[in-house]
């Protein structure tokens, strides 16, 4: 057996696929119009027809779980956490820096889906040489080992 993908259901198919497409890049590599798949391996479904699949009612389909995101990395965080500005969305959190260096920030989907946008590890080791640490500095600093 072999996973293939996510797929989370959405409200509204049209609206969903303009904020993955528009906010987080995402590229179309299929659309069957109640569903669509991004070339990032995971697929939106719209709420009538996955009621329908299910057999479950609309009532059943929880808004805003909470116990899942999808997760994307950007090589340019700072360029990306500043264009975010300019869309109307609701945040979970600000940028946050974890202990091993990388930035990430949190945010909702238009169906309140949690999306984790984070800083890309070769971007946070560059950093991190850039601002002067050693290698062996950033090793320990990023939790990552050094290749010998």
């Amino acid at each position: 057996m072999k996973f293939k993908l996510p797929l989370i259901v959405v409200s509204d198919i049209v609206a969903a696929r303009k904020f993955y497409e528009d906010i987080l890049n995402q590229k179309v590599i299929l659309d069957f119009g109640a569903n669509i798949t991004f070339e990032g391996d995971f697929s939106l479904q719209s709420k009538e027809t996955w009621v329908e699949f299910t057999h479950k009612t609309e009532n059943d389909i929880l808004i805003k779980p909470d116990n899942f995101e999808l997760y994307f990395e950007e090589e340019q965080f700072d360029e990306f956490v500043e264009r975010l500005q300019s869309f109307e969305i609701q945040y979970v959190h600000d940028v946050t820096e974890y202990p091993w260096g990388q930035r990430v920030i949190r945010f909702y989907d238009p169906d309140m889906h949690m999306i984790e946008v984070g800083e890309s590890m070769a971007s946070v080791i560059k950093r991190f040489i850039d601002q002067g640490l050693s290698v062996e500095e950033t090793a320990e600093r990023t939790q990552h080992q050094l290749n010998m």
